[in-house]
């Protein structure tokens, strides 16, 4: 790791005037029909950090910001820790009472708004949290109050932070509760990047980086701000949600090297492809996956379509990116791969203690950068965070060569007959018949009361029938232990998701629950 001088602002990391003299010529984003140099973004960002400092924000305080993935972010962004205030990018799915919480949370005092955007905060130019508001239309490049962006003549000033100055608050995406802000420092991403970008991913500047992830989550972010920007490559921005059809006109026009997706989004593309279409990944080199665990389907499928390889990961919003993952030419299918350089994991049982490889174990990660807190909630930060060590709420195993495999949340896995079940492992047996295209599997009871395991599936095409239900079964059966096969099985027409193509389990645990209690069953 860097050691870096006392005095560190993360602006200057990416824009700084020796950096520029490098590469202020060199394309760093690409959006629309506009391309940006790195020049032309230090520019911007100073555009906006004079915007910040006009609206009479201190050291400290916090700017949110409500935008589609745009060079306006990335110039916001920047412009924000620049002057040492704390950024808090908003998820734009998020509905009103939840961007107020967060408005209210974070007790931002400036709100950067889509303009099609600004109903889901107050009108009135003010939030109903004091907070200043600021509207652009990132498609048009629009603003409330335009001003011009002119080449500066003097650079400007940048906030005297450090390393350990807060720089960002990224908000969990609150899917089974309350969101949770996690604190990051100036200092975190540097990390993230010398150690993921640089010695996994091994990221140059003449990469063209795109990410289906939005940088309003912590995986984005570092995808399409952190990684492109400090390797002096481009980066391709799309402010659109894309269908299959958009995705893989986009990729084949705009020709990235690195892609970086969710499960989700590559299992969309797969099926685009195996259904006739047009799908040209020529321009690819890399393709990156974290989110949640991808089944082994999808990589050998994928592998088997495009001969790419999708390297596998685990991160956290906690722990900013990837901190586990597979590398090019040493992959294992199934796997989360191994620790990145610069961290550290270890798994525990629910005493603390360590446990063996090929064991169940709780897993914590360490490293330079892990959140410093959750913000406002100091009981919650003494319960995840300890001497240094994050709990990540993952369940994983390791074999004997230190490869990583995701069991599951914490509270996602159960018992039948006194024996731990993985919904991953029975998922990844179910989707690998040919008819279904995904499954997920909670826990449940059979008509005795006894604990069994209730899959939800998603089929490609044909009947939907008790026959398909026993044919899936049996099919597990034979490669699955009898406690492990689900003795329910639901057909629906889509999974529940989050925002990030996570599947939201807890959903499908109260369906379950409804459908026990007596609740009526169409399918």
């Amino acid at each position: 790791m860097s050691v870096y001088p006392s005095q560190f602002n993360l602006c200057d990391y990416f824009l700084g005037d020796e950096r520029l003299r490098q590469i202020g010529d060199r394309t760093a984003i690409e959006y629309r029909d506009r391309r940006i140099t790195y020049n032309e973004l230090r520019d911007e960002v100073d555009h906006w950090a004079s915007r910040i400092l006009s609206c009479g924000l201190n050291e400290g305080d916090r700017v949110a910001l409500l935008l589609y993935d745009s060079p306006e972010f990335i110039a916001c962004f920047l412009a924000a820790v620049s002057v040492g205030a704390v950024c808090v990018p908003i998820n734009t799915f998020l509905p009103a009472r939840d961007v107020e919480f967060i408005l209210a949370d974070s007790a931002a005092r400036l709100l950067v708004v889509e303009s099609e955007l600004e109903d889901k905060v107050n009108s009135s130019g003010e939030t109903e949290n004091r907070c200043a508001v600021l509207k652009v239309d990132t498609r048009t490049r629009s603003c409330s109050k335009p001003d011009d962006i002119n080449p500066r003549t003097e650079p400007l000033a940048h906030a005297a932070t450090t390393r350990e100055t807060p720089g960002f608050l990224l908000y969990t995406s609150g899917s089974t509760g309350t969101p949770k802000g996690v604190l990051h420092l100036h200092g975190s991403i540097p990390f993230t990047v010398e150690n993921y970008a640089a010695n996994v991913l091994r990221l140059n500047s003449e990469d063209r980086v795109f990410s289906a992830s939005r940088m309003f989550f912590a995986y984005g972010l570092g995808n399409s701000l952190s990684f492109p920007l400090a390797a002096g490559a481009t980066v391709l921005l799309e402010s659109e949600r894309m269908s299959a059809e958009r995705l893989a006109g986009f990729i084949e026009e705009r020709a990235p090297t690195v892609f970086f997706g969710v499960p989700a989004v590559y299992l969309t593309l797969l099926d685009y492809r195996l259904s006739g279409k047009r799908v040209d990944l020529s321009s690819v080199r890399l393709c990156i996956s974290a989110g949640e665990a991808l089944p082994a389907k999808i990589f050998e499928d994928w592998q088997q379509e495009f001969e790419l390889t999708i390297l596998d990961g685990i991160g956290s919003t906690e722990m900013l990116h990837i901190f586990i993952s597979n590398r090019e030419g040493n992959s294992l299918v199934g796997s989360s791969g191994t620790v990145v350089e610069g961290y550290d994991a270890r798994l525990v049982d629910d005493a603390g203690h360590a446990v063996g490889a090929k064991e169940l174990g709780n897993l914590w990660v360490r490293g330079g950068s892990a959140t410093a807190e959750y913000w406002n909630r100091p009981e919650l930060t003494e319960q995840t965070i300890k001497d240094g060590w994050v709990h990540t709420g993952d369940v994983y195993r390791r074999d004997d060569d230190d490869f990583f495999y995701h069991i599951g949340r914490s509270d996602d896995c159960f018992k039948v007959r006194g024996l731990w079940v993985s919904p991953i492992e029975v998922e990844s047996v179910l989707i690998s018949h040919e008819a279904v295209s995904e499954a997920a599997v909670v826990s449940s009871v059979d008509d005795s009361g006894l604990a069994t395991a209730r899959a939800y599936v998603v089929i490609r095409e044909g009947e939907r029938g008790e026959a398909l239900k026993d044919e899936i079964r049996s099919f597990a059966g034979s490669r699955l232990p009898q406690y492990k096969v689900p003795s329910q099985i639901e057909f629906i027409e889509e999974m529940p998701r989050t925002s990030t193509g996570k599947i939201q389990r807890y959903k499908l645990r109260a369906e379950s629950g409804r459908l026990l209690s007596g609740g009526s069953d169409d399918q």
